[in-house]
């Protein structure tokens, strides 16, 4: 089952997210981080496919988060989720390869990059051959 990660210290900005998920993917495992040690541990301890991230959180920043993941999970997509919508954010996120979505959050807004996430998840799945049987 493939699990997405939401991750923002804003506890009603992870609920909005959660409410379009729910909606829109109910097939979708949902995991809920609040800052960027939390949003590790839950990588490491679940099959995490898709990641919404907010850029400003306490600590670690959602674009060094992202930057981190993108280097050892390359296939995780990856969406910004962030009211901070300055061509150079804009830009510097794109440059990683990854979607920007602005706040406030809308299922119009995430739906593109969902589609696309559950579209290179179903590819993926496609190419990784099956288990062996230890038979």
């Amino acid at each position: 089952m493939t699990s997405v990660l939401v991750v923002d210290d804003s506890r009603l900005a992870r609920r909005v997210a959660i409410g379009i998920l729910e909606r829109t993917r109910p097939e979708w495992n949902i995991v809920e981080a609040g800052n960027a040690d939390e949003a590790r541990a839950a990588i490491r301890d679940h099959a995490v496919g898709v990641v919404l991230l907010d850029i400003n959180m306490p600590g670690t920043d959602g674009l060094t988060l992202a930057q981190g993941i993108r280097e050892s999970h390359p296939d995780i997509a990856i969406a910004i989720v962030s009211a901070n919508i300055q061509d150079i954010v804009v830009a510097r996120v794109r440059a990683m390869g990854i979607t920007f979505v602005p706040k406030p959050l809308n299922e119009e807004a995430l739906m593109p990059f969902l589609d696309g996430a559950a579209l290179k998840l179903k590819r993926s799945a496609a190419r990784t051959p099956p288990a062996e049987s230890a038979g």
